[in-house]
């Protein structure tokens, strides 16, 4: 009798211990879903944050292209003027030699 009991009570500690085993699992289990779920949100808020701030830089270039055409219109010709004024420089620093070279090829006689 004294085997039957002690095999009872080897049975109970082990069915005591498999219960406490799985009481570990399952709080683990449970704390890596609570730990993915707070991931998940975090990232959420992320990417709430990362979409907020590039629609504000769209926003930005959108309003700065075509917001005030006054200002871009100003900048257009304030570069145009620019480039005129360079084509001008230019062509009053080659115009001597320009005009060598035609003299020199309309008074060359070829035969």
């Amino acid at each position: 009798m004294a085997a039957n009991r002690g095999q009872q009570n080897g049975i109970q500690l082990l069915l005591a211990a498999e219960q406490e085993a799985q009481r570990i699992v399952n709080a683990a289990r449970e704390a890596k879903m609570a730990r993915l779920r707070q991931a998940k949100e975090e990232a959420e808020k992320e990417i709430v944050a990362f979409r907020a701030q590039m629609e504000a830089g769209f926003q930005s270039k959108v309003a700065e292209s075509s917001g005030d055409s006054g200002a871009n219109v100003k900048r257009l010709e304030r570069e145009t003027e620019a480039k005129i004024e360079h084509l001008r420089t230019e062509a009053t620093r080659i115009s001597q030699d320009v005009v060598q070279m035609l003299l020199k090829h309309v008074t060359t006689v070829k035969n």
